[in-house]
């Protein structure tokens, strides 16, 4: 039986109940909050396993709450799904950008909401047992800490950006197509439209400079690390 920590954040107390409930059926401890300043409070006050956020509540709204946690080395690798009813494409760019590791739209299933609230978790155990460095000439990338150097100057990338640029980096050669590169950081029911995809590879390629032609484009399939 689960036994991580689990912090619901909805001002909505139907919403509440719903994610509660059904978390509690399969085993996780429950903390909850109804505004921005509460679930940073909570968040940092015991750190939680994962957080489901949503973003429209009172005072600072879900975007603030994700963005102070990400920007905090304490609470920066807590996983986040965003459960929201704002569902269009720039809205999930933006919980991507500033790290959210699924966005979920209301109405939503509550097993499927179960099914990637354990993918995340199990993902995150994954996550804490690849520490070794990779290094490809002057570039090196080090899962243990999150960080990018080139030349020994830390280069400062989004959250997903990392994560994709990981994915490829620990498969070189290898083709992805733009849903396996989703599938890869949020699993095969994350719902998300191909141009988020290459909105984040133009930001890395950007942040990478001369680096970035080690990330090749396969017309038509999608990208890969050069081997």
């Amino acid at each position: 039986m689960a036994k991580e920590n689990i912090l619901i954040v909805d001002d909505e107390e139907d919403v509440l109940e719903l994610v509660r409930y059904n978390l509690d059926k399969n085993g996780y401890k429950i903390e909850t909050a109804t505004t921005g300043e509460e679930a940073l409070k909570k968040a940092r006050a015991k750190l939680p396993d994962l957080l489901i956020l949503d973003l429209m509540l009172p005072g600072i709204d879900g975007l603030e709450v994700c963005k102070k946690l990400k920007s905090d080395s304490k609470t920066q690798n807590i996983p986040i799904i965003m459960l929201t009813a704002k569902g269009e494409e720039s809205d999930i760019v933006t919980g991507l950008e500033l790290g959210a590791d699924d966005y979920v739209t209301k109405p939503f299933s509550p097993k499927v909401l179960v099914a990637r609230v354990r993918r995340i978790l199990q993902r995150a155990l994954t996550r804490d047992l690849e520490k070794t460095p990779v290094k490809i000439h002057e570039l090196t990338i080090d899962p243990a800490r999150r960080q990018v150097l080139i030349k020994g100057k830390p280069v400062d990338l989004t959250f997903t950006e990392f994560n994709i640029l990981y994915a490829l980096v620990k498969r070189p050669g290898l083709v992805f197509t733009r849903y396996q590169i989703v599938d890869a950081l949020h699993g095969d029911d994350y719902l998300v439209t191909d141009r988020a995809v290459d909105v984040q590879i133009v930001g890395l390629r950007k942040k990478l400079g001369p680096y970035s032609k080690y990330i090749e484009t396969v017309r038509g399939v999608g990208y890969r690390f050069k081997d």
